[in-house]
């Protein structure tokens, strides 16, 4: 197919086992990633000897994702979306032989260093969204993005559930303790990486890429680049992600003081890893569980407005999170707000952003997106830290609504009334 022109009907069918093969693989993919994010923190402690150690594995795992993001993107634009996200998952397969590796000889820079080549696959993982709507139509672009999202659901799920059966399928081949996951996650992403070598042809954003030259030559002229829409897009993604990820990360430690200072004796261990683990839950599906409805409502309703409905969810998040950060309930309720407002955001400010970037300079900005996005997350979440040291939780859901104010405030159009909000918005169905 990819050296003929194509009908409206076969690019259908193009898109959608495209994005069956992308959804697939995001389950896969999120396995090693799921089982990197809960083993990480406990094998860093093990090895350094110190709990003040442990966060670096969450650290590392985004900067490999921060570093990687836009070489990926580039690598994309110029040979395609499949070597790109095969790349990924070879960037995975390596990092987890790694980690077995320095699990062994209990090396803790090399430990970070294999986490970190994980946090490089993830960010070939985290492309598969963008490579959702190479060739999706501007009426679908949402949905089918946000399907690929959901997605990440059950990896997300998945890479943890199996700690306990993969420590006993580890014990049973002779790996090193707390590793024993990691024999799942590499046989997912060896998966991953075949589904992607054999099934992910045509590749998505090749034929889009030929089809748009083909178009324009047709029209006789470029497609339209909007560069203020797209840098807004970028701003919007980013700064939500910051503020999900800010307050989410310290949320377990305001839970475990609140649960110190609430009863007359100390809580158990498992009582207060209850109570983390119900609100944490709750957040992760706010967060994927309806991506596809806020998919169809950013192709129905508008991107932007899909947007701005995202940062009054996080308001809301952060309302709670502000005004009844004293009580359990007003927590979880802040903690399911919080996902539902970067779910809006992040899947409508996607779809957003590719389609206010000509298809010479979208795989390039949704690279410097993601890496953008992890970098700024990584700084929220040590600056969380510090403001809720020093100003409690109801301090830190106050400094996270200035990001929402100013992503407000700085849509497009927002000082330009009379300017023809199609111009401005989003291209969703008329």
């Amino acid at each position: 197919m990819s050296g003929v022109a194509l009908s409206a009907a076969q690019v259908l069918r193009v898109q959608r086992r495209t994005v069956l093969v992308l959804s697939v693989g995001k389950v896969l993919g999120g396995v090693a990633f799921g089982a990197t994010v809960s083993l990480g923190a406990l094998l860093a402690a093990d090895i350094s000897g110190s709990d003040a150690l442990s966060g670096m594995a969450t650290a590392s795992v985004t900067l490999g994702a921060a570093l990687c993001a836009i070489p990926l993107a580039r690598l994309a634009a110029r040979v395609g979306r499949r070597r790109a996200l095969t790349l990924g998952n070879l960037f995975a397969l390596v990092g987890i032989a790694i980690v077995i590796t320095a699990a062994s000889l209990r090396v803790f820079p090399l430990l970070l260093v294999g986490i970190v080549m994980i946090g490089a696959g993830n960010a070939g993982n985290l492309q598969s969204r963008f490579a959702s709507t190479d060739l999706a139509s501007a009426q679908h672009r949402g949905r089918d993005l946000s399907i690929v999202v959901w997605a990440t659901t059950i990896g997300g799920v998945a890479g943890p559930l199996l700690l306990g059966p993969g420590e006993v399928v580890g014990e049973f081949i002779g790996m090193p303790p707390q590793t024993g996951s990691y024999a799942f996650s590499f046989v997912a992403q060896c998966a991953a990486l075949g589904l992607y070598l054999v099934a992910l042809r045509p590749d998505p954003l090749l034929t889009a890429q030929r089809l748009a030259v083909a178009a324009a030559a047709t029209a006789n002229r470029a497609v339209e680049d909007r560069p203020i829409v797209a840098r807004y897009a970028i701003f919007a993604i980013a700064g939500s992600h910051v503020v999900m990820a800010s307050v989410m990360a310290m949320t377990p430690v305001h839970l475990a003081h609140m649960a110190h200072g609430a009863h007359g004796m100390a809580p158990t261990p498992a009582d207060v890893s209850a109570l983390v683990g119900i609100t944490i839950a709750l957040h992760v599906g706010g967060m994927y569980a309806l991506s596809p409805l806020f998919g169809i409502l950013a192709d129905r309703w508008g991107r932007l407005r899909t947007v701005l409905l995202g940062q009054a969810l996080l308001a809301g998040a952060l309302a709670f999170a502000v005004f009844v950060s004293d009580r359990e309930w007003g927590v979880i309720v802040a903690l399911i707000l919080l996902g539902l407002g970067w779910s809006a955001a992040t899947v409508a400010g996607a779809a957003l952003l590719t389609e206010a970037s000509a298809p010479d300079l979208r795989t390039r900005r949704q690279g410097r997106s993601d890496s953008l996005m992890s970098l700024s997350a990584a700084a929220g979440s040590v600056l969380a830290g510090v403001i809720l040291s020093n100003f409690q939780y109801a301090g830190l859901g106050i400094a996270a609504s200035v990001l929402v104010v100013a992503i407000v405030a700085a849509r497009p159009g927002a000082f330009s009334p009379r300017r023809d909000h199609d111009t401005v918005n989003d291209g969703a169905m008329a």
